[in-house]
């Protein structure tokens, strides 16, 4: 392994899987997921701190004029943002830091000329990417439609980032996007 600790970057359109392959690729214990903030309010299930950081738009924006964000982007109508000390806090232990952050996310890190390394995660079909956002109930139709719309300018920025891997198979996935980091950080 190399001195610098790594950073793995997964991006992709709502409903392709990305907390599911995240979740994959924590088991091993060379990766640590940066929790990421956001304005919207936690689905069911979800834990302050461990799926997010649930913060207010105020609390939000004072971060952002801090400088505590490495990336941030207004999503779907809510902020979403990687705060610095979430990934210092994965690189000091030595493991890969997985960020699972939108497309816009991912521009900014580029831009910003961030190493890592960047991984589109990309549904089987559109019909399968429509069934998994409709399968949540979790979200309004017009949420669902707004999200369906935002996956097609999403999957068009693919050829961005330096890997697509298609969520066809999730332990698939989930092994070809582990081997393609360790890879990349050894």
């Amino acid at each position: 392994m190399s001195d610098a600790p790594g950073l793995l970057v997964l991006s992709g359109p709502s409903g392709v899987g990305k907390t599911t392959i995240g979740q994959g690729l924590l088991r091993d214990p060379r990766f640590g997921r940066a929790v990421t903030a956001t304005t919207r309010r936690p689905r069911d299930g979800e834990v302050d701190g461990r799926d997010y950081l649930f913060l207010s738009m105020v609390e939000f924006e004072q971060g952002v004029d801090a400088g505590r964000f490495l990336e941030h982007a207004l999503v779907h109508g809510n902020r979403y943002g990687t705060p610095r000390d979430e990934v210092e806090r994965i690189q000091a232990g030595e493991r890969i830091c997985l960020l699972i952050i939108d497309v816009q996310g991912a521009a900014q890190l580029r831009d910003a000329g961030v190493e890592a390394l960047y991984v589109f995660l990309a549904p089987p079909s559109w019909d399968e990417l429509e069934r998994r956002l409709r399968g949540r109930d979790s979200e309004d139709p017009e949420v669902i439609e707004r999200r369906l719309g935002g996956a097609r300018v999403e999957y068009d920025r693919r050829g961005e980032y330096d890997t697509v891997v298609i969520n066809d198979d999730v332990e698939r996935a989930i092994g070809e996007i582990q081997g393609l980091a360790l890879a990349d950080h050894s």
